[in-house]
């Protein structure tokens, strides 16, 4: 069964005919190459790398690269799709969406061109796996708050500090480090400098346990005296923090658009659950209750897919905002959270199953309120547009 329904029963004009003929192409791969191995990913708490390697054959990795890199020049169109056929299958320990569409694109605009030429080829390939290192320990969101720091000393830079809850950390072979080159300039004084996996003084540290996203790799990332040519600095020196600004709406975006797809999604199997399940003689959906529960929460999962697809056409032809972008996430996350809850209740003691997909799903989004720039950072955000 398709369980991506369009919304409010009309085509989705934000997908072309090509776009289409791609989504085809990720599901299948999907279906052979992830979903029937997920649920030993999620007891390994890792994905193998040779997903990634399989994925890069396929062209599933970094879409938007140009084609001189390894890529396929796409636009983001061809990025969501992946994203949202993660979601549909519920696949939540892949991290393709965080090294394609917010790792790479720092490397692919800021890196030097002989970087460029070294790196973004076998990262387009799956060979090599990107993470960013922002948060440390007792950061949260306040990226001007950030301890890493890095000493230039003669043609190299010498990093200090420690990172945690850093996505694909295990698996990384390359990440961006947000370090303070200029300890006392605040934002100003931050850079963006990459660390190759194998570099004296970079290790990583446990694979962090979490009540979601289990098949996803979450690291301490420990830097000592770590020495990097200069070249390995990302644009301009102190100039990161308005890199980072520029590139956050596109990661929100990807949240919100993985947190549409999830709520159609969980929100259909749950109808067909309640139509199946039988108690005190009647299905769960007989009950006029459970009917208008799961009506209210259809209008609000079309609602929202018109909103998310609307800033997905604006983010493509360049025109998605900081503060839209935050409004998305915000909304996205939010409606997620609270249809999901909804929908374990009606599955009732099967839905605090892990067998039961539901009650997986409902764990893993939980975090979607916080990553990315919390609900509260979204507000603010938006707030100051007001």
């Amino acid at each position: 069964m398709d369980t991506a329904a369009p919304p409010v029963g009309s085509a989705r004009s934000v997908f072309n005919t090509d776009h289409e003929i791609f989504r085809t192409q990720v599901r299948r791969f999907f279906e052979r190459e992830i979903v029937p191995f997920h649920r030993d990913w999620e007891r390994a708490e890792i994905v193998p790398r040779e997903v990634w390697l399989k994925a890069g054959a396929e062209g599933l990795l970094c879409p938007m690269m140009a084609e001189e890199h390894g890529g396929a020049g796409a636009d983001f169109g061809y990025a969501a799709i992946i994203i949202e056929e993660i979601a549909r299958t519920n696949a939540s320990g892949i991290g393709f969406p965080l090294h394609s569409d917010i790792v790479v694109p720092y490397i692919e605009e800021f890196a030097l061109p002989h970087k460029k030429r070294e790196w973004l080829p076998r990262m387009a390939r799956g060979e090599i796996i990107t993470a960013i290192a922002m948060t440390e320990p007792g950061m949260g969101s306040d990226l001007k708050a950030v301890k890493t720091h890095a000493r230039r000393d003669g043609s190299d830079w010498v990093i200090n500090g420690s990172k945690t809850f850093i996505s694909n950390g295990q698996n990384c072979g390359l990440v961006i480090v947000v370090c303070k080159t200029d300890p006392g300039a605040g934002r100003k004084g931050i850079s963006l400098i990459c660390v190759e996996e194998g570099t004296p003084g970079f290790t990583k540290g446990r694979n962090l346990e979490k009540i979601g996203l289990h098949a996803a790799d979450t690291s301490e990332l420990f830097f000592d005296d770590v020495r990097v040519p200069a070249e390995n600095l990302l644009g301009e020196e102190n100039a990161g923090f308005s890199y980072l600004i520029r590139n956050l709406p596109q990661e929100r975006l990807v949240i919100a658009i993985r947190s549409a797809m999830s709520m159609e999604v969980m929100l259909q199997k749950t109808i067909d659950y309640a139509k199946d399940r039988k108690v005190f003689g009647q299905t769960v959906f007989d009950f006029q209750h459970n009917r208008f529960k799961l009506a209210e929460l259809r209008a609000q999962a079309n609602m929202f897919r018109v909103f998310c697809d609307h800033c997905l056409a604006l983010h493509m032809n360049g025109g998605l905002s900081i503060d839209l972008a935050a409004q998305a996430k915000l909304l996205g996350t939010e409606m997620q959270n609270r249809l999901l809850d909804d929908c374990l209740q009606m599955h009732g003691g099967n839905g605090y199953m892990a067998d039961y997909e539901i009650g997986r799903a409902w764990a893993d989004a939980r975090v979607g309120r916080i990553y990315g720039g919390s609900s509260e950072i979204m507000k603010e955000i938006i707030a100051r547009t007001l």
